[in-house]
This record gives structure tokens, C-alpha cells and sequence, in this order.
């Protein structure tokens, strides 16, 4: 069998030139060949080697190309004049293909058909879906009992700038094989932290140069963010920050942070607030933080707008970890903040699923709030165990749930300019790279076969159907004075007096459920 993974190129190639007479080419060409001349004339000698070798033997033929650079910290291909590694980071996984849902093969798509139309729509615009930088090139595996578990191999252990432009090249060649058009990142995940906050951004200005190279005019950030929650500076907050000097910073860090979103034409701009709450109130000023943080969001409004910055804010709500009280717990309560302080207008939400767990509810009682409210405006796609109290940011694989967040996102007419991102990260005893792309897989075929059951489950009409017929008796005269606000409690206990004890119909939930399964 002619396998290019099998043959020594020196030994081997040397035996084809005695037996046969051949010329060939002998340095290098078991290595990188970064000339094209070269590479060509390797590609067309590994066809010959294997007619050759096909006539010899008279049996099947593998015929394969030579290795790829490898993506390590000791690959040859970088330039010499930059130092940076140029080649091929994921050279054993191909480009990600829609092969229906009878393939057994780990390394394609079952459910997510980009361009299949559903309920007027491609199936890419309804999910516009995204990788998170953070979790998929910056997650380790580590966490609070233990030790980083992952080293990819193009990782060097520093988190120095060369070391973040190799993360960079390596998250374009990602989206482009998983033929995925949008990413997320934090300012300090994609770049190191300076010594002061001037180096910082220049620290960050080198990197969102390469981005911007990388991602050409095809993919955009779905949105981008400042991570006020990692330095120590930030232990107290960073908008409610005890601390003039914090609030301050945080406000550059923001500002830059926008800036870099809207130069790389991303869609949204995300606020999650970690540290943004207090761990007891005996030491905590609650109105005047919570003013604080409203001040911060009106000039970050007042910012996008004198800069021309056309994408969403958001703001991600959470109950609790790290901070034991989080000022935006759930929709609910971020809904009334924006209210309260006259900012429902400028801003929507970011609905996490995990966070939803967290505070209580579930990711479908979190993105029907968001969306009665008009704040629904993006979607954090991940999950969380029911076992385990904490933000594991789980890949979110479970097909019910997966319709039950699309019927929100079908009622809400679509996410756009929103999204999916996959605020998800590989389980910490996960560690090898195709893993990496086995899991983006599974989550977006679980979103698209959710969409799938959603739609068949609207075309049915029978869930909808159940649910007018619970409330048809507000589907009179009468009921549309009362939704107007035209009915006092005079005429109501009028109306109580006449009609005399009601008759409570079933609420038919058994039948809800039987329907809603029969589309899964």
C-alpha cells in the first residue's frame, strides 16, 4: 500500500530511485515546503511514487500529501523576518461538511444545514452562530481543585504577543474548516496585559491589526467585550467599585474595548458584569453602586454614539459566582435596572442558558422574559449540570432544550443582530484538538435540530392551538375591555355577581407535553 505517512523519506525514496532510475527530489521533503515551485513538484512526484507503487503491488492506493507545518512551538514555517508561525494549525481535520443524519462520522454536521431554508429563512440566519476566543483558545481545563489539563500544541506557556497572534491565526483557521463567520473575544484574552494601561492597548492595537488582516470581509465579530474581572484591581468591581481610581480604569478599559469592537465591525457589544455586586451588605452603599453603574452605562451609550459604533449593547445577567450578588441576577431584574434608570432603550440582553440555571429559571423562562420585555438580543449557548451547583459552560447538547430556546427565537422574529456564541468550553478530562471541533458540532446540531422540531411544531399549530383555547374566554368583548384597561373593579365585581362561581377548565399540561414530544 502507497501511504505517504509510511514512507521514509529518506530511505524510502532513495530505494524508488535505485529500483526504478528515478530523479528525485531528496532534502526536505519529508518537511515543511513553503515554496510553491517545490511543493508542486513534491505533490507531483508523490502521484508518480504512487502509480508505481500501484503497478507493483496491484493493490488499493493511498495516496496522501506530504505532512503540513506542524503547530507547535517548534515548527520551522514561520518567517524568518517576524518570527511568527504561518502554518497549518488543525492540518488532520478537513473543512466541516452537512452530511445528513444517518453519518456516523464525528467530523460532520447531522442537523446543521447552513443554507436549508426553515420558516423563510436560512438556517444560518437564524442561528448566526459564533466561537467564544476565550473558552475554545484560551480554556486550560483548570479550575479551582485543579491544574491546567490542556496544552494545545501550538501553546508555548507564555502569554506573550507572538503567543497571542499564533491564537489568532489559530481561531480564523478554526471558523473558516468549522464554516462558522463570527467570533467573541475579551480585550485580555486576545492580548496581554501591559504594565500600564497605555501598554495595554498598545498590546491590543498590535493584535486587532492581525484580526483584521485575518478575518478579511467575510467574518466579523458577533461581539466583543472588556474583561473587568480577572486583575486584582477588580476585586471590588469595576462600574460599582468603592475604589474612583477602578472606576476610572474600567471606563478606559471599556472605551478601548469599544473602540477595537466597532474598527473589527463587530455586530454587538456585550457588559457582564462578574464583579459587579457585593459579597455583604454590611459594607455595601447599594444605591449609590447601583447609581454608579448607571452613570457608566450612560456614557458608554453616550461613547458608541460619538464614535459611530452601530452595534447592540448588551448586558449578560447573572446571579451569582464569582460575586455572592450580582446586580443584573436575571432578566427580570436587568429589565428593571434599564427602567429604572431610563435606559431600556439603548440597551438589550445577553440570555447565558447556564446563568439561567443559576438564578433559578430556566433558559426558557429567561429568553421569554427577555423577549415580552423587547430586550431579547443575544444567546449565550451553553448548559449546565443539574448535579453540579456552579457555571460548568457546558456544551448545550440536549435536543428538548434546544427547541425550547428556538420557539423563543422564532417568536422573537430571529436574534439578528445577535446571535449564537458558544460561551462553552471542552470538559477538563477532554484534551485533544479534534475535540475542540467534536464539540461546536455537537452543540450547533443540537440548535439546528431544535429549530427543526420548533418549526414543525408552529406548522403543526396544535401547542398553539392548546394554548388559545386556555385563554379563548379573554376572546370576547368583555376580555378585550379588561386587556385595554377599560374595566374597574366596579364593573368587575359587577360582572362576578352575575356570572356567579366560575368553572375552572383543565389546564391540559400532560397534553402540552405529549405534543411538544412528538416533534423531538
Amino acid at each position: 500500500m502507497c501511504n505517504w505517512r509510511t514512507l521514509d523519506a529518506k530511505n524510502e525514496l532513495t530505494n524508488f530511485k535505485s529500483m526504478f532510475g528515478l530523479i528525485m527530489i531528496e532534502k526536505n521533503i519529508a518537511h515543511c515546503v513553503t515554496d510553491l515551485n517545490a511543493m508542486t513538484i513534491v505533490k507531483a512526484w508523490i502521484l508518480l511514487l504512487c502509480v508505481i507503487c500501484f503497478s507493483v503491488t496491484s493493490k488499493p492506493v493511498i495516496c496522501e500529501p506530504p505532512p503540513t507545518c506542524p503547530a507547535n512551538i517548534d515548527g520551522d514555517c514561520g518567517s524568518e523576518d517576524s518570527g511568527e508561525w504561518e502554518g497549518e494549525f488543525f492540518s488532520g481535520i478537513p473543512k466541516i461538511k452537512y452530511e445528513g443524519p444517518t453519518s456516523k462520522n464525528p467530523l460532520a454536521y447531522k442537523w446543521y444545514n447552513a443554507d436549508e431554508e426553515i420558516l423563510g429563512k436560512n438556517m444560518k440566519d437564524w442561528m448566526r452562530f459564533s466561537v467564544a476566543f476565550w473558552h475554545t483558545f484560551r480554556g486550560t481545563g483548570g479550575d479551582p481543585f485543579g491544574a491546567a489539563t490542556k496544552m494545545w500544541p501550538w501553546e508555548d506557556g507564555t502569554n506573550s504577543l507572538a503567543m497571542a497572534k499564533r491564537r489568532m491565526r489559530a481561531n480564523f483557521e478554526f471558523l473558516e474548516k468549522l464554516g462558522v463567520d463570527r467570533w467573541c473575544f475579551h480585550d485580555r484574552d486576545i492580548a496581554p496585559d501591559g504594565n500600564t494601561l497605555e501598554e495595554s492597548n498598545a498590546n491590543l492595537d498590535e493584535i486587532v491589526a492581525l484580526a483584521k488582516e485575518l478575518q478579511g470581509t467575510k467574518i466579523r465579530p458577533l461581539w466583543g467585550t472588556a474583561q473587568l474581572f480577572l486583575h486584582p484591581r477588580y476585586m471590588h468591581g469595576g462600574a460599582t467599585s468603592s475604589e474612583i481610581g477602578v472606576y476610572a480604569y474600567a471606563a478606559a478599559q471599556v472605551k478601548k474595548a469599544i473602540e477595537v469592537t466597532h474598527y473589527l465591525g463587530g455586530e454587538n457589544y456585550v457588559f457582564w458584569g462578574g464583579r459587579e455586586g457585593y459579597q455583604t451588605l454590611l459594607n455595601t452603599d447599594m444605591e449609590r453602586e447601583l447609581d454608579h453603574m448607571a452613570r457608566f452605562f450612560e456614557a458608554a451609550v453616550a461613547y458608541k454614539k460619538k464614535i459611530g459604533f452601530k452595534g447592540t449593547l448588551l448586558i449578560e445577567p447573572k446571579p451569582q459566582e464569582p460575586t455572592k450578588h450580582q446586580y443584573d441576577w436575571d432578566a427580570a431584574t436587568a429589565a428593571n435596572f434599564l427602567r429604572k434608570y431610563g435606559l431600556i432603550g439603548e440597551f438589550k440582553l445577553n440570555i447565558e442558558c447556564n446563568h439561567a440555571t443559576l438564578s433559578g429559571h430556566s433558559c426558557h423562562h429567561e429568553l421569554e422574559t427577555a423577549r415580552i420585555n423587547g430586550l431579547l438580543g443575544n444567546i449565550d449557548a451553553n448548559s449546565g449540570d443539574p448535579q453540579i451547583g456552579w457555571d460548568t459552560d457546558q456544551f448545550l447538547m440536549d435536543v428538548n432544550e434546544a427547541t425550547l430556546v428556538m420557539l423563543s427565537v422564532i417568536r422573537n422574529g430571529g436574534l439578528s443582530p445577535g446571535g449564537f456564541n458558544f460561551d462553552a468550553k471542552l470538559r477538563r478530562e477532554s484534551t485533544d484538538v479534534e475535540d475542540l471541533f467534536i464539540a461546536h458540532i455537537a452543540g450547533m446540531d443540537a440548535l439546528a435540530r431544535g429549530l427543526r422540531n420548533a418549526a414543525k411544531l408552529i406548522e403543526d399549530g396544535s401547542l398553539d392551538e392548546l394554548v388559545r383555547k386556555r385563554y379563548q374566554s379573554f376572546d370576547t368583548e368583555f376580555g378585550a375591555q379588561i386587556e385595554a384597561g377599560k374595566a374597574d373593579f366596579e364593573l368587575l365585581e359587577k360582572k362576578a355577581m352575575e356570572w356567579g362561581e366560575p368553572q375552572v377548565p383543565s389546564g391540559k399540561q400532560e397534553l402540552a407535553e405529549m405534543i411538544f414530544q412528538s416533534a423531538m
